[in-house]
């Protein structure tokens, strides 16, 4: 198979990576410095250092090439949620009709905030398209570490497709009809891990473990989390088994607890009292939970679910609420019935 991973950051490449022992794999990078140093180098020196890329990786800036390269093929993109409309509208323009595309970005769009397939609806109506997510950090799938993704789309070929292109001894694709949820559960587990971290940075800053916070708190905090994430998404349209499956639960757990969680991150280093924009120039990567952890709770709002660990964050990221306050705030809340 034919494909064009569309964006050269670190989960772009290593999906390139993956699949270029089995596929005709073309990687596309925005800037044409960066895609000349990674032909050069054949290492992504700032987002995938560790990996040497494979000989038969394509690496180029060129987008009319990369497109005309998936042409009956697959599209893969692989860059921020600011630039899906964009990249979108390339390959409706320049493919045909047909080609399979799939998003790996995880989040809303800011402003407006929709999910990756609601902009699908407006720029491509009717298009091949579906969204590829799970839990998954980069550098492991780069590895070949074993590692599970769920494909969703409303278009079983489009699902095949993505199975057809990555699934292999390393890396297992399931399929799932329902994009929502999908969708809501790789956006809304980034802001949830921003709050674990915070919780375990509290921990980890010298507390003292009779009276600071501790494991049982993590693991209140993401099953609550997952409470909100499931809520909101059944609001949207989402069906609830979605929420236990690997791009709910799954990528929660994941990126709430894992060392190369970059939200993580994030929480970890505002507990310990550090500037949001010192930690997001330090960080070097996005994380995508600071971007749309807004935008999760201006919907949830407008759609009367409640979601106070959301909100929680977003006052500790505009600088609000400490993260003390917050903990205080959370367990503050009046005594309710779980379910």
């Amino acid at each position: 198979m034919k494909i064009a991973v569309l964006g050269a950051g670190a989960w772009g490449t290593a999906l390139a990576v993956q699949a270029c022992g089995r596929h005709a794999v073309r990687l596309w990078a925005r800037d044409p410095q960066q895609a000349a140093q990674m032909r050069s180098l054949r290492r992504n020196q700032r987002y995938l250092k560790d990996r040497v890329l494979p000989a038969a990786l394509q690496v180029g800036a060129d987008l009319d090439a990369a497109l005309e390269h998936a042409a009956g093929g697959l599209v893969v993109i692989a860059t921020p949620m600011a630039a899906l409309p964009q990249m979108l509208a390339a390959v409706r323009e320049r493919l045909p009709a047909g080609t399979p595309t799939l998003w790996l970005c995880k989040g809303l769009q800011h402003g407006s905030a929709q999910l990756a397939h609601e902009i699908a609806q407006e720029v491509w109506p009717g298009g091949p398209t579906g969204v590829l997510s799970g839990p998954s950090f980069a550098l492991e799938v780069a590895r070949g570490q074993p590692t599970a993704l769920v494909a969703a789309s409303a278009d079983p070929a489009v699902c095949q497709r993505a199975v057809d292109a990555f699934h292999g001894d390393g890396l297992r694709v399931y399929t799932a009809g329902d994009v929502v949820g999908v969708e809501v559960g790789g956006a809304v587990k980034n802001v949830l891990a921003i709050a674990t971290g915070i919780a375990d940075g509290m921990l980890l800053d010298g507390a003292d473990p009779a009276t600071g916070l501790g494991l049982n708190a993590r693991a209140a905090l993401i099953t609550r989390g997952l409470a909100e994430m499931t809520r909101f998404g059944l609001a949207l349209g989402a069906r609830p088994e979605t929420f236990m499956g690997l791009s709910g639960l799954g990528d929660l757990v994941l990126t709430a607890t894992g060392g190369l969680s970059r939200n993580r991150q994030v929480g970890l280093r505002l507990a310990q009292g550090q500037p949001l924009a010192l930690i997001l120039v330090e960080l070097g990567h996005v994380a995508e939970g600071v971007h749309c952890a807004r935008s999760v709770a201006q919907r949830a709002e407008a759609l009367g679910v409640e979601m106070p660990i959301t909100q929680a964050v977003v006052r500790v990221l505009e600088g609000r609420w400490s993260a003390a306050q917050a903990l205080e705030a959370l367990m503050g809340r009046d005594a309710r019935p779980e379910h």
